[in-house]
């Protein structure tokens, strides 16, 4: 009988910490970035999502590329993933701070400004995050080691998704932040420059404290090389097997509503609500904190209903806080904001304790999945996999950012004037509260046709052992 050791304790730690500055650097850039272009910056609602949209459907496409190379990739020092890792490091932290470095100038020049930093940014974080979503299944395929080494991947990335919230609070004026000032612009490139030493020592922990396991672990299977032709075919391909369509497309839905909520959140809360930035930060550290609170509830809760049912209840729990936000919201005017921002906070904080089930769970599911298939076929395409994973949920995304940038145009948004018109704030509150109930309500019904089971799973892996 074949035993595989489980993977001790310090490569998880090290793999959980190499999150930390990655999620923090792509959390800012989620949450901000649109308001930083629109409302800081000045540049148009349509131009900014046009730029965002396109970049982030170019991180789709490059996504089940890079996912292939690292899969035909067998270097003896770095293994199959961490020498694309490593290199990428340093160029994710490079452009970030050219990104935040956009000059206030005309809108031709602040969007192509815009759209090629984003373009290079994506790209390097393609190199870091496919491969490294790949490297969890080479060191720990067992089901329930999966399950742990992605609990400590989903807490530190949470921890990484916090930090912008600190760094909001201590680097800008407490201040409604939709005033425009120079000193913003500098707080957020200040930000940059926080997030990009972040990323370089986090990522280097993540390298160097798996590197001997990467080469225990490293095996050299033969895996052709695939045309970007034959890598859409087998994308849509995928969509033919029910349980891996099942969890691309719902992880992608249930993403849009978080888009939203953070992107046109930052709009809704500071033109809305006339919170200042630092009560923007805690509202942050509210939703994140409960993300983070719950990994340990959303855990315990797979291991006794599965995973389906846990997922599908963290994002009903999501629904519920969506709607107690949206009483607050509409009683923002009547009530003082002594009153209504506390209650806000409560009710963002039980959005995050749904939102915890997406962090760990979507990609676990995702690597049954991949096990299943890899059992049934007896290839290793845990990186196209993922690629194809990434692919799906950044073209929702850019759709759904495009759609974003039109919207603030439509509703008539105006980045200049610190107070909006009650249609503009009206308009700020459909865009997030539809939107975010629609998308969570779409992914359940999808999650909810989900089929893998635990027993599925563990038998597969019994009859490996044995094998």
């Amino acid at each position: 009988m074949k035993q595989r050791d489980n993977l001790p304790f310090v490569n998880k730690l090290c793999y959980g910490a190499g999150c930390v500055g990655y999620n923090s650097l792509s959390q800012t850039m989620n949450s901000f970035i649109m308001f930083f272009a629109t409302s800081i910056m000045g540049l148009s609602g349509s131009l900014a999502g046009l730029a965002i949209a396109i970049s982030s459907l170019w991180d789709g496409i490059s996504d089940p590329l890079v996912g292939n190379l690292s899969d035909r990739t067998c270097n003896k020092v770095f293994g199959k993933r961490l020498g694309y890792i490593l290199v990428a490091i340093f160029a994710v932290a490079f452009c970030n701070i050219l990104l935040w470095s956009m000059p206030k100038s005309s809108q031709v020049v602040m969007f192509l400004w815009l759209i090629f930093f984003l373009l290079l940014q994506e790209t390097a974080n393609t190199f870091f995050s496919t491969p490294n979503n790949a490297l969890a299944f080479d060191l720990a395929p067992e089901y329930n080691e999966q399950s742990k080494l992605q609990s400590f991947k989903s807490v530190f990335a949470i921890i990484g998704m916090i930090l912008p919230s600190f760094l909001l609070y201590f680097f800008m004026p407490s201040i409604s932040i939709g005033v425009q000032t120079e000193y913003t612009q500098e707080g957020f490139l200040t930000i940059a420059y926080i997030n990009s030493g972040l990323m370089i020592l986090f990522g280097l922990i993540n390298v160097l404290g798996n590197l001997k396991q990467a080469r225990k672990r490293n095996v050299c299977e033969f895996t052709p090389k695939t045309s970007f032709r034959k890598l859409m075919k087998g994308y849509f391909d995928v969509f033919k097997k029910s349980s891996f369509a099942c969890v691309i497309l719902g992880y992608s839905t249930a993403q849009i509503a978080s888009s939203l909520l953070t992107s046109v959140g930052m709009h809704l809360f500071t033109y809305c609500y006339h919170f200042s930035s630092a009560q923007i930060s805690i509202l942050l550290l509210c939703l994140f904190g409960g993300a983070i609170i719950a990994q340990p509830l959303w855990l315990s809760i797979a291991k006794r209903v599965d995973k389906k049912h846990a997922i599908i209840t963290g994002l009903s729990v999501v629904l519920m806080g969506l709607g107690a936000t949206l009483i607050t919201f509409l009683f923002r005017t009547y009530v003082s904001n002594s009153i209504i921002y506390p209650i806000t906070c409560f009710t963002i904080f039980l959005c995050g304790m749904g939102t915890g089930a997406m962090y760990a769970l979507p990609i676990s599911m995702y690597a049954d999945v991949i096990a299943m298939e890899q059992f049934e076929t007896g290839e290793n395409k845990s990186g196209a996999y993922l690629g194809y994973y990434s692919f799906t949920y950044n073209i929702s995304n850019s759709l759904s950012l495009l759609v974003m940038g039109l919207m603030l145009d439509l509703i008539k948004f105006d980045s200049t004037a610190a107070l909006q018109p009650l249609s503009v704030q009206s308009g700020l509150g459909m865009i997030v509260f539809c939107g975010c109930s629609i998308a969570l309500a779409l992914s359940i019904l999808i999650f909810s046709r989900y089929r893998i089971k635990r027993a599925d799973v563990l038998k597969i892996q019994m009859r490996q052992k044995i094998e």
